[in-house]
């Protein structure tokens, strides 16, 4: 049940277009360079609006660095790049103090910031890194700030970390650990193009024509836009849907179907409650929809949730991963039913 159009304050009623039609503008600038990607190009944008960071998970050569840089583009933010190697230390990415002399010969220490003070950043190959390296987005990610030596330094919003990450079977990587996969609000999966998206791509990349992207949104925009997304409705009954999905992906939870108690080793924490339930919100406002439904919760579950859920070797030994297991519990987790919306009203 969504809610009354009259019931709507105005504002957020015309805030909900204009996101429409910045989305469709971003489109629009985006195919100028990257074919296809609809899906992917829509969970970024549903990481951004929610005030979360995103991880992309494809092989090599799928675009993705290029899809976060046309993005950024198409935004008038600061934006930063950040190459993650095997050689790569913390202060390279927070930042460091450096000795210096004033004329009078008085020495001080001053902080040099880092790529990390911008408003997106691309962690590009995070998990080409040792985890020391890769833990110093740890607080920057969670609490928007860095310390250094003692002293804290405020991340300007908004801030939005977009990493990828090659396939962990792949030679070279390290597995991120879980406490850094907990701050991403979303695992976006990069995969292979369609034949006519290939073909598309092979023609339209192989010549010496480059194509400008122009911004659509500003910083203020974005913030606004965020703030509308944290006031679309939820009701009582779809938010205990989404943690009703979450909670039965616990073993140890006296929620969880007997299937999870044979195939997972532990669940979601209740951050991935919080995130479900802020990219439904998102989802649903960038669709220019107010008001979340059990779909908008369905559809963006296995983003949400599939680095949350981590598999054991009983499913390992079955072929069984994190992807399957929260589909099986998409279709036997049920909705609420007309009568408890009724009871609600």
């Amino acid at each position: 049940m969504l809610p009354r159009s009259d019931s709507i304050p105005a504002d957020d009623v015309k805030g909900i277009s204009d996101l429409s039609e910045k989305l469709l503008c971003i489109r629009s600038e985006l195919k100028k360079r990257i074919v296809g990607q609809k899906e992917v190009v829509s969970q970024l944008l549903v990481a951004l609006l929610a005030r979360g960071h995103a991880l992309m998970i494809g092989v090599p050569g799928l675009a993705k660095t290029l899809l976060v840089n046309s993005l950024a583009k198409t935004m008038d933010l600061r934006f930063s790049r950040i190459q993650f190697t095997p050689d790569l230390m913390p202060s390279d990415i927070t930042g460091t103090e450096i000795l210096e002399e004033e004329s009078g010969g008085k020495r001080y220490f001053r902080f040099v910031r880092g790529p990390i003070f911008a408003h997106i950043v691309l962690a590009d190959e995070i998990n080409r890194t040792p985890p020391k390296t890769q833990a110093a987005l740890l607080q920057a990610m969670q609490e928007y700030r860095v310390t250094c030596a003692g002293s804290d330094y405020t991340l300007d919003p908004p801030f939005f970390v977009l990493a990828t990450q090659n396939p962990i079977e792949q030679e070279g990587t390290y597995p991120l650990p879980e406490a850094q996969l907990d701050r991403f609000l979303l695992s976006i999966h990069v995969t292979y193009p369609s034949w006519e998206e290939e073909r598309e791509i092979l023609f339209s990349t192989t010549t010496d024509m480059e194509s400008e992207l122009k911004p659509v949104l500003s910083g203020e925009e974005v913030l606004h836009f965020q703030r509308i997304v944290r006031r679309v409705p939820l009701s009582q009954h779809v938010g205990e849907y989404a943690l009703r999905l979450v909670r039965a992906t616990r073993p140890d939870s006296g929620d969880s179907p007997s299937y999870v108690q044979d195939w997972v080793a532990w669940g979601a924490g209740p951050r991935a409650a919080q995130h479900l339930v802020l990219a439904a919100k998102a989802l649903t406002a960038l669709e220019g929809r107010w008001g979340v439904t059990c779909e908008d919760v369905r559809r963006m579950l296995a983003p949400v949730l599939r680095h949350r859920v981590f598999t054991n070797f009983n499913a390992d030994a079955e072929g069984i991963t994190p992807a399957q297991v929260l589909e099986k519990i998409a279709g036997s987790v049920s909705e609420p039913s007309e009568k408890d919306y009724a009871l609600q009203s």
